[in-house]
């Protein structure tokens, strides 16, 4: 077994993740904490805690608009903290790759996962906001491929990016808490209004999965009408790549059965049939570590993962 290794960083909305790992893909060490407070100190730490003489490098895969060539961060809608700061202030050593995290993910996926399967597809992160990866000929393309910030709602709400009407504000797992909230304030009925000790401002999506999975109408409602707009989503995204595949990745995919479904069904309603006909939605095999995996991977493999 080859001894190089390197530091894969995955700097989300809600989480930070940073792993040490083998040229073989395999997830040696890894942390795990909270994307909050002082984020470029907490990165900083955590990597300092997993280097080694064998780290070849550091790949980091982060929410927003990356400046690769100076390896930092124009915007970041979810993160603003570190808007227009750059990874080369933490001073490390080694050689540093930055790329968007959801671009990052969509590499880990063509390297260990269900993307080794396609040489054209799209990957979604579907969390605290919607990211994308666009794999093309078995390369990464280095494009923004924000499909969070289209434009599905005209005149829609504003999104902290400065568009409006973004799929992210209207699919991703704040807008679903966000409904909720708001229809509780209301006095809708809902098993929801007894959850987290009668505090409907601490309700996760993951209670809204419980709810909705128990027969809870309003629960279920907030799902499939996410998923409504998400199948928007995926059938633009269908008809302008005409992809092999969609992969989804994320906390959201654990309501599959309601909100994946239902975005199944609009996207099939949406998208030229012979187009359809030829993808595949199916979800990552990776979970949580494509990120990681695809960020060390930058550094690993200069340009593509071996295929």
């Amino acid at each position: 077994m080859s001894k190089r290794k390197a530091i894969g960083v995955d700097l989300g909305g809600t989480n930070l993740r940073v792993a040490l790992i083998s040229e073989e893909g395999e997830i040696l060490q890894k942390i795990k904490e909270p994307s909050s407070g002082d984020i470029m100190s907490s990165l900083k730490a955590a990597v300092e805690r997993l280097i080694s003489d064998d780290v070849v490098g550091i790949g980091i895969g982060v929410a927003g608009i990356i400046d690769r060539e100076n390896q930092g961060v124009i915007t970041s809608p979810n993160l603003p903290s570190i808007s227009g700061k750059s990874f080369r202030e933490l001073g490390f050593k080694l050689p540093l790759v930055v790329e968007n995290d959801a671009s990052a993910a969509a590499f880990g996926e063509r390297w260990m996962g269900t993307g080794k399967d396609f040489k054209n597809f799209v990957l979604m992160t579907l969390g605290t906001g919607i990211g994308g990866g666009i794999v093309y000929k078995g390369e990464l393309l280095g494009v923004a491929a924000e499909v969070g910030h289209m434009s599905i709602v005209d005149n829609g709400e504003k999104c902290p990016c400065g568009n409006y009407g973004c799929l992210e504000l209207y699919a991703a797992a704040r807008a679903m808490v966000g409904t909720v909230t708001k229809a509780l304030e209301g006095g809708a009925d809902s098993m929801l209004r007894e959850c987290c000790k009668g505090n409907i401002y601490k309700i996760t999506p993951e209670d809204i999965y419980e709810a909705a999975f128990e027969g809870d109408n309003l629960a279920r409602e907030v799902l499939k009408d996410a998923g409504k707009y998400l199948g928007v989503g995926i059938a633009n995204l269908i008809n302008i790549m005409s992809p092999e595949a969609v992969i989804l990745t994320g906390g959201l995919i654990g309501a599959w059965d309601i909100y994946v479904e239902e975005a199944i069904r609009e996207a099939s309603r949406r998208t030229f049939k012979g187009l359809f006909e030829g993808v595949k939605i199916v979800p990552s095999s990776l979970g949580d570590d494509a990120g990681i995996l695809g960020a060390a991977a930058l550094v690993l493999h200069e340009k593509n993962p071996a295929v």
